[in-house]
């Protein structure tokens, strides 16, 4: 089910009139009930392995608990780890390293190859595989109780605004919040109202209409000019920015109208001076959970040089893996690495201070450095291959003597323009809480404003959210 759908405005009105009908006590069975069916609506089967993951994690938390001794310990928390990393890889990453094994038996003359697992990625399961993860890890080193009641700890792990897409939920900020006796008020409708709108422009109207651009050059990249390639892949940045931005906003406004306040995902990345800060920026569940329980085990900064270097390398790569079982991922995260390594050590060598937080003319030329680099490492996000992505490098470097033949709608670009516009303004803000600043008719302008734009530029088809194939 997408949040872009008549089947989604039909399904959220009733789970909320009848969330706050019932009695509180009773709200957990209508909200794990819902989040089962939300889910169920791409493949029903695939609900088992979130029964299956909540079930262990539920049973392994409370062994955690009860265990003083390390080895005790240690023997649930593999449990864990094993379970949801093993269904996650078998899902996602099993045909990747068979194919590459299969590649490399062929380069060696091995009369050999793996099979092939043809099954289809369950939705979101990265998503909710790290967010119970992270339960079970903070039980272990004792930063989090158990939690005995199954029916919340299921609603943890499944709850349908932020399911498929995050954002990537921690259980001591998400499950208070889920046993709270929130009341119906007037202000948690608005607010929850503006976002969704807000994120539905960011999708409909913006990032649908730029994908147009954006698949046909890397369809066919080798018919267009070095120009339209280079639109093309400032398209991109913006097609997946308001893509996962307008999900995560949708997710926070749902959430927001029954009272519960998820963690905001995106604060203008693209405005940010460093790849360091576009990170704690952009996706920012995700870069915590990696800061949390990769990063800062590994030793994190506190360590030799050379070490804390390997550490960047091991968490910007995995982090690249974890988006998709392609080398194009692993390079992805890999030259942000790099990217970010060589920004710090520059920037300490030449004493370059980026920590300034009022916008000036030093921020403007370091955000569009940020943003260059930023876009051009999203080639591999975007390509199939490394074969396509260093096809469209080559492309953006030769093709320069070439015509134009993109045809532009200049009405998008106004539409992105608009949309950036915001972006600036929401720099230290969001879109709800800036709204409740403004004058009554400024505040309804924007309304009126958003609402003909999605109706007028929205396009009859359901484009499905790019990070729900993660």
């Amino acid at each position: 089910m997408l949040f872009n759908t008549i089947q989604f405005l039909i399904f959220f009105p009733i789970v909320i009139i009848c969330y706050f009908l019932i009695k509180p006590k009773y709200r957990w069975i209508l909200l794990l009930g819902a989040s089962y069916y939300f889910y169920m609506c791409w493949k029903v089967e695939y609900v088992v392995l979130i029964i299956a993951s909540t079930l262990i994690d539920y049973f392994a938390g409370i062994q955690l608990e009860k265990r003083q001794q390390w080895k005790g310990k240690s023997i649930f928390l593999l449990l864990s780890l094993f379970t949801n990393l093993g269904l996650l890889f078998s899902f996602k990453y099993f045909n990747f390293f068979t194919s590459n094994g299969n590649v490399l038996f062929e380069h060696l003359n091995v009369a050999y190859s793996f099979p092939e697992l043809k099954v289809l990625l369950p939705v979101g399961i990265s998503f909710y595989t790290f967010q119970t993860l992270s339960y079970t890890i903070d039980v272990f080193h004792g930063r989090q109780k158990a939690e005995r009641h199954l029916g919340y700890f299921a609603l943890y792990v499944s709850f349908f605004p932020q399911l498929v897409a995050g954002p990537i939920e921690r259980f001591s900020r998400l499950t208070p919040q889920l046993k709270m006796h929130h009341k119906f008020t007037y202000d948690n409708l608005v607010n929850g109202l503006r976002l969704i709108l807000f994120g539905l422009f960011a999708k409909m109207v913006i990032a649908d209409n730029v994908s147009v651009y954006v698949d046909a050059i890397y369809d066919n990249p080798n018919i267009y000019s070095s120009k339209d390639i280079l639109f093309g892949m400032f398209m991109y940045s913006f097609q997946i920015y308001c893509d996962f931005f307008g999900y995560s906003t949708i997710a926070i406004g749902t959430a927001r109208i029954m009272g519960i306040h998820l963690m905001d995902n995106f604060k203008a990345p693209y405005l940010a001076k460093n790849i360091g800060e576009f990170w704690q920026r952009w996706h920012i569940s995700l870069s915590t959970w990696f800061r949390d329980y990769v990063y800062l085990p590994l030793g994190g900064n506190r360590t030799k040089k050379y070490r804390w270097i390997i550490n960047i390398m091991i968490v910007f790569t995995i982090s690249g893996f974890w988006h998709g079982a392609n080398w194009t991922f692993i390079f992805w995260g890999a030259f942000f690495g790099i990217i970010y390594l060589f920004e710090k050590i520059f920037n300490k060598a030449f004493s370059i201070k980026t920590d300034n937080k009022d916008f000036s003319f030093n921020h403007i030329l370091l955000a569009l450095k940020t943003f260059f680099f930023v876009t051009l490492i999203w080639v591999f996000f975007r390509s199939q291959s490394l074969d396509q992505a260093f096809n469209i490098f080559n492309l953006l470097i030769s093709n320069w003597n070439s015509e134009s033949i993109l045809n532009v709608d200049y009405t998008v670009i106004i539409l992105l323009l608009g949309f950036i516009v915001f972006d600036i303004i929401l720099y230290n803000n969001r879109f709800d809480n800036w709204c409740n600043n403004r004058h009554f008719l400024i505040r309804w302008g924007i309304y009126i404003m958003l609402t003909f734009s999605i109706i007028s530029f929205s396009g009859v088809e359901d484009f499905q959210f790019i990070y729900f194939q993660f």
